[in-house]
């Protein structure tokens, strides 16, 4: 196996470097087990190794889809350079795929009291005398310093219970992308997701406006060089609390204090899963799949068992007794 020839051909696709570690992986554990060159290996050969994965490894069924994926995308590459005729994985398809899981969701009112609890309990009455570790309190600028992040907080919870945005959206969104004269906001997509503009609620608009002219340029103050980046991260927030320049701190102190809040929250994905719910229910499937930025319908349809008063309502419609 050529594993540089294979490694520039995954990078050509665009593959992350830990995705690109894994089907390698995947690929050298194959032939590993088969004992055969590359030119030889048949079709059977890989049904053979899945059914070996599946019975004597016991792995799940995720597992086994991966290395098909990594087995496809090796031979395709093969092919590609004309060193066999036919790629033996093509048209092979694992069945059983894990269903999406089930969220408890929120509706629409659920959410908003949701927010409005998070922004009295951590934001208008935060209780700072909590913050003073018995060790060593906060200094005035560290007490600052978190205030300005639990403001930021707010605003990116707004963006989620309200455009139910996916956090590497939220990461990547600039300072243009929010249009307050047209109460409009922006989600840039990524690779999974489609780019689309959705509308701002009357009550983001205020927030939106006192973290642009307050609150961002405290957190600029902080840097040393200009950003176009909407949400900004801080150095340090305490000694033992660093942001390292991403917001992957930020949403896990927001996932910890909305559990506080409320006990049914589970993730950032749950919000995400009822705003997609509560769309289904009043914009229906295609107008859901573009403010949801699913590039497939299908993605979209994978919501309709969280809208389970739909599915009550047609029980009791069809329901003889």
């Amino acid at each position: 196996m050529n594993t540089e020839n294979f490694r520039k051909y995954l990078e050509g696709r665009n593959n992350a470097p830990k995705t690109q570690n894994f089907y390698i992986k995947f690929v050298e554990q194959f032939f590993e087990w088969v004992q055969t060159d590359y030119e030889q290996v048949t079709k059977p050969d890989v049904l053979r190794f899945l059914e070996y994965l599946k019975n004597k490894r016991k792995v799940q069924n995720a597992y086994r889809k991966n290395c098909l994926i990594a087995l496809n995308h090796y031979f395709t590459h093969l092919y590609k350079e004309g060193k066999i005729d036919k790629n033996p994985c093509a048209y092979l398809k694992l069945r059983g795929k894990r269903p999406k899981k089930m969220y408890k969701t929120y509706t629409e009112q659920e959410l908003e009291t949701l927010f409005d609890n998070y922004y009295n309990v951590f934001v208008r009455n935060f209780d700072t005398s909590i913050l003073h570790d018995k060790l060593r309190p906060l200094r005035k600028t560290e007490r600052k310093q978190a205030q300005l992040c639990r403001e930021r907080n707010a605003v990116i919870l707004s963006v989620l219970t309200n455009q139910g945005a996916k956090t590497a959206e939220i990461e990547t969104m600039q300072i243009d992308d929010v249009d307050l004269i047209k109460a409009k906001i922006k989600l840039r997509g990524g690779k999974r997701s489609n780019e689309r503009i959705i509308p701002l609620k009357a009550t983001q608009i205020g927030l939106f406006m006192y973290y642009l002219q307050n609150t961002r340029p405290q957190l600029l103050e902080y840097h040393t060089k200009e950003s176009n980046k909407l949400f900004l991260t801080l150095p340090a927030i305490s000694a033992k609390e660093t942001e390292g320049g991403t917001l992957l701190w930020a949403f896990s102190v927001l996932t910890k204090q909305l559990k506080e809040i409320d006990r049914q929250f589970e993730n950032v994905l749950h919000l995400r899963a009822s705003v997609i719910t509560n769309w289904l229910k009043t914009c229906g499937l295609r107008k859901t799949q573009y403010l949801a930025g699913h590039r497939y319908v299908s993605s979209t349809e994978k919501y309709q068992p969280n809208n389970l008063d739909a599915l009550i309502e047609d029980i009791n419609k069809l329901n003889p007794f």
